[in-house]
């Protein structure tokens, strides 16, 4: 199906089934213990071994000796591969490291061997015998330190083009009668999902098979496929439960390549687990960034000149964090200025971590907004008020699809009680604790990808659906089943839908928020085919034809819908294509972050007591999951705010808090009250579901409205994540 046109009244409007809030269908199974998660494939794998990654112990340089001796004599050892004995390997067009380093090593905890063994401790306690020399080169490991070297990188599909000008920002900002200008940094981040990156791997003959815990299975295969040289056909991936991704299962990792090695080389399936610490240093995480904001404006507010200059770090041939893209869309003004820097580290792998680009660089540019309209005597809502556009500010040509920001940010005060905020800082006061509001814009892009789908439909009347689109946690299961009984006119209890299979059709996947629309809309598509073969096999012709309550109708004649089936069923497969109406308009999510902090007066300890969201991003196919995604968002934004940080070890390159007790993240104790808004929007230019992502909208802007809430408590100004009570306490007010 070509979506080139805008969506008009279609079986989704009829919103039985789609938008009501449901339980998730595979809640179940994740209660019960039954979700079968990569590591867990006992049924189809009994006869697993076991494969323990040995990383490197090194940032930069090579390793001078291996000695295997006493780990190959160790009990149970099957198998030891390193780079010498692998074979070629190439590299994955989503790797930026090689995922089995030798004799070069790239970054701390690349991994160096596998030991597999017949159980998980022969396996741990030989690769303790593994014995390894090294050489140690020099290596970059400070983003600060080599942020003159930083070079604009290539443009990419993902990152847009490294630097945008609209008008004359030097000379307008010159001339503006107010003026700000400041530096924010936002640390290293890692994903610390709760299931580690994990993948059994079987080889049949020259046949493949890793089941595996990935966001994108078409992406894995092909880098499996390259990685290894051998075709894509004799590669399949299967992941229908990942049990957290965030970004960091986008991409294939050491685990899945070495446990395919591994099965090869003791020819036995393997099974490998990434240990905490190699999930920290091995894998992806989100890169450091030095951000650099330069706003001008008239004294009644509008501003006449903005500038974003963002700097990260990533390893030759990496990729920038794009931490200036969402100043290029989300406030109006003339003049404009965004550039983005790379800097080449030797630190692991710098890339995606939910809402790249827009969480981190929301974090500064949210305080930025804030210190400005201070600055111009302003409300902060105001101030974002008067300066929203109805048309992409650097293309005014383009107008935005939908664009609610101005009443996100009203109704979210309204309900917050945003108008008994005290704006000047350091005065409301409830006992030992300074008391204060923030708020922030959020804001994420729309993002359009084919996605097809294999629809059935047997004899009894059950609608069976098949693509290999994930579900990470976030409701997939739940919203594809949603859109096939709407479509298909079934109760949402005949439909059955299987994901996370390469043998299926190649969908969106999971990630950057563009999962839900894009993949139901491929469902949708499916479904209409088989609507189509339905009514052509029952000579209903070019009738209007209605399906509802598991019949088909056509003007007197109704036809149970398992009968159309017929005994051997009917089958439909379809995808969504899009034209250029993206091109046409300018498709984004917009929302308004509002935050409520307790800051003690004498230890600067800081207590967020309530939050609240509110969120224009398109039809809610099921605001039960929508909820779920947005609070969830919510706290990873007070983790970024407060308590996240990988902490750099600048002399030797590595991340020295790499494990679940030393990377502080949220836990219930730290998040109060939770309010989510869902703005009642279609948006019929984005797909035919008239959808649009929320999942990481939820995340851009919260640690800014954190940020600005500990700043009119305490009137301490912090422009360095995480706001930690050493960044406070020597200017906190006099206690009295």
């Amino acid at each position: 199906m070509k979506f080139d046109t805008p969506a008009t009244t279609n079986p989704i409007d009829q919103l039985k089934i789609i938008g009501k809030p449901t339980a998730r269908i595979d809640g179940p199974m994740k209660t019960t213990g039954t979700a079968r998660y990569a590591y867990e494939r006992h049924t189809e794998v009994p006869d697993a071994a076991y494969g323990w990654v040995v990383g490197a112990a090194i940032a930069k340089g090579r390793i001078a000796s291996m000695d295997l001796g006493a780990a190959r004599a160790a009990p149970g050892v099957l198998a030891i591969v390193t780079a010498r004995n692998a074979g070629k390997l190439g590299k994955g067009d989503f790797n930026t490291a090689k995922l089995l380093g030798g004799p070069e090593i790239d970054h701390y905890h690349q991994a160096v061997a596998l030991v597999v063994a017949n159980t998980f401790e022969q396996a741990r306690a030989a690769a303790q015998l593994v014995r390894i020399g090294y050489t140690r080169g020099p290596g970059r490991f400070d983003l600060a330190a080599e942020k003159e070297a930083a070079q604009m990188p290539k443009p990419s599909p993902f990152s847009g083009e490294p630097q945008t000008k609209t008008g004359d920002f030097p000379g307008a900002f010159a001339a503006a009668a107010v003026q700000f200008d400041a530096t924010y940094t936002t640390p290293d981040e890692s994903h610390a999902m709760m299931e580690p990156h994990a993948s059994i791997a079987e080889w049949k003959g020259d046949k493949l098979t890793v089941w595996t815990s990935n966001q994108m299975i078409a992406w894995g295969v092909g880098d499996v496929a390259k990685t290894l040289g051998i075709p894509k056909e004799n590669v399949r991936l299967v992941s229908p439960f990942i049990g957290g991704g965030f970004g960091g299962k986008l991409f294939v990792r050491a685990d899945a390549l070495l446990a395919a090695l591994g099965a090869r080389a003791a020819k036995r399936p393997v099974k490998v687990a990434l240990q905490r610490p190699l999930m920290m240093n091995n894998t992806t995480h989100r890169p450091a960034t030095i951000q650099r904001i330069r706003i001008g404006a008239a004294r009644d507010g509008k501003i006449t000149a903005i500038a974003h200059e963002g700097w990260s770090g990533d390893l030759p041939d990496g990729q920038p964090e794009t931490a200036v893209n969402q100043t290029r869309l989300l406030y109006a003004g003339a003049n404009r200025l965004t550039t983005t820097r790379l800097a080449v580290l030797d630190l692991p792998e710098g890339n995606a971590m939910r809402a790249p680009g827009e969480a981190p660089g929301m974090m500064a540019l949210e305080i930025a907004m804030d210190e400005m309209a201070e600055k111009l005597a302003l409300d902060p809502v105001e101030f974002r008020v008067r300066n929203d556009t109805q048309v992409d500010p650097e293309q005014p040509q383009r107008p935005y699809s939908q664009r609610k920001l101005i009443e996100c940010l009203r109704t979210g005060a309204e309900r917050f009680g945003w108008s008994k905020r005290n704006a000047a800082p350091g005065q409301q006061r409830e006992g030992r604790w300074l008391v204060g509001m923030g708020v922030a814009a959020a804001f994420r892009n729309n993002l359009l990808t084919k996605s097809a789908a294999r629809v059935r439909l047997d004899n009894r009347g059950m609608v069976t659906v098949e693509t290999d689109m994930t579900d990470i946690g976030t409701g997939s299961y739940t919203i594809i089943a949603q859109t096939a009984a709407e479509t298909m006119g079934v109760p949402l209890d005949r439909v059955l839908v299987r994901l996370g299979d390469s043998a299926y059709p190649e969908s969106a996947g999971s990630g950057g928020q563009w999962g839900a629309n894009n993949s139901t809309s491929g469902v949708y598509a499916a479904c209409m085919k088989l609507r189509e073969a339905v009514a052509s096999k029952l000579g209903f012709g070019a009738v209007d034809v209605e399906f509802a309550d598991g019949m088909v109708r056509a003007g007197e004649r109704a036809v149970p819908l398992a009968e159309a089936a017929g005994a051997n069923g009917l089958v439909a497969e379809d995808g969504i294509e899009y034209g250029d109406l993206d091109k046409k308009y300018q498709q984004s999510t917009f929302g308004a972050h509002f935050v409520e902090v307790g800051v003690d007066a004498a230890t600067g300890e800081i207590r967020v007591r309530r939050m609240l969201a509110v969120c224009a991003a398109g039809r809610i196919l099921n605001p039960t999951s929508a909820r779920s995604q947005v609070i969830g968002a919510m706290t990873m934004g007070v983790g970024g705010a407060l308590m996240e940080e990988l902490a750099l070890d600048k002399r030797h390159g590595f991340f020295v808090n790499h494990d679940l007790a030393g990377y502080e993240v949220p836990v219930h104790a730290d998040i109060p009250h939770q309010d989510v808004i869902f703005l009642d929007e279609t948006d019929p230019i984005s797909s035919p579901m008239k959808a649009k992502g929320v999942g990481e909208l939820g995340m851009c802007g919260v640690a800014a409205a954190v940020a600005n809430a500990v700043y009119n408590a305490t009137g301490v100004r912090v422009r360095s994540y995480p706001i930690t009570l050493d960044k406070l306490l020597d200017r906190l007010p006099p206690v009295v």
